[in-house]
């Protein structure tokens, strides 16, 4: 059964074209992102690399998407980009899924005094927009990656933990939990083996569409200065970079942002086609 529903639920998927196109998009990033030294033009670009000659060279044959202020080449920095972006998405996802996902089953299941301590701690996350939380937490750390994706993380949890409130909240009123209650199964195990497995589908599909919102806030805080620090690739510093010398050297800053646009649009159009595929496969 499992393997006819996983089935139908790929022809679903295969059949909408977004859905391929994302799929497209996402795998071709991963692989430039993975195989990035063996594909950039330039693999010491990435680098602490200067060469003042070839400084602010518009597109050519030779640097595709041209040069930065220092003679970086503009195409290999993005792919390192992309590497660094998924990275931190991977990272704070890891992070912040177990620890929503787990307070999320134990309220929605249990309830009572733990439902209500721990959803008002949620809500009062939800509250606050995430860029402004991240910005608050990073003005008191130093700006590194590991500390951008920890300021992430502490912002991301929140919403996997009301996702799963609502679902283990659905599915405790299920024939199939009642029933093994009734047979006198302990409470984690009728969490984690019958709760759990059903709310997963809506877990994952949530994690491929936060992938590309996770890229966009990390970039958002790297172009306000609070991310990943030069001479580290990242696409949002390189965006901050190229906007200071808006119109004259556009490709600094059009082909970043560009970048940042494909990787957005791949994971949101994969994510809404799990979602329908699963929804429909179910």
């Amino acid at each position: 059964m499992v393997a006819i529903l996983r089935s139908e639920a790929w022809y679903k998927f295969r059949r909408n074209k977004l859905s391929m196109v994302g799929l497209g998009l996402v795998t071709l990033i991963v692989l430039l992102a993975v195989f990035a030294p063996l594909v950039a033009p330039y693999p010491t670009h990435a680098g602490a690399f200067v060469d003042f000659v070839n400084a602010s060279q518009p597109p050519s044959a030779t640097n595709w998407f041209g040069t930065d202020l220092i003679g970086r080449d503009i195409l290999s920095r993005i792919f390192f980009g992309y590497q660094v972006s998924l990275v931190l998405s991977v990272v704070v996802l890891v992070i912040a899924v177990p620890i929503g996902v787990g307070l999320g089953l134990v309220a929605g299941y249990f309830g009572g005094w733990i439902d209500y301590l721990i959803m008002r701690v949620t809500d009062v996350f939800l509250s606050i927009p995430p860029l402004v939380l991240a910005m608050a937490i990073m003005g008191f750390l130093e700006p590194t990656l590991l500390n951008a994706m920890m300021a992430v993380a502490v912002m991301w949890w929140p919403w996997y933990a009301r996702l799963a409130y609502n679902l283990s909240r659905s599915e405790s009123h299920e024939g199939y939990v009642l029933a093994a209650e009734v047979i006198g199964a302990p409470k984690w195990h009728v969490l984690v083996r019958e709760v759990l497995p059903n709310c997963l589908p809506a877990v994952f599909t949530k994690i491929t569409l936060d992938v590309g919102f996770v890229i966009l806030i990390a970039s958002s805080l790297s172009f306000l200065g609070l991310g990943v620090q030069p001479p580290t690739p990242d696409l949002g510093s390189m965006v901050a970079e190229g906007a200071q010398y808006l119109p004259d050297m556009w490709w600094m800053t059009v082909f970043p942002a560009f970048a940042i646009l494909i990787a957005v649009l791949g994971f949101n159009l994969l994510g809404d086609g799990l979602r329908d595929a699963l929804d429909q496969g179910r």
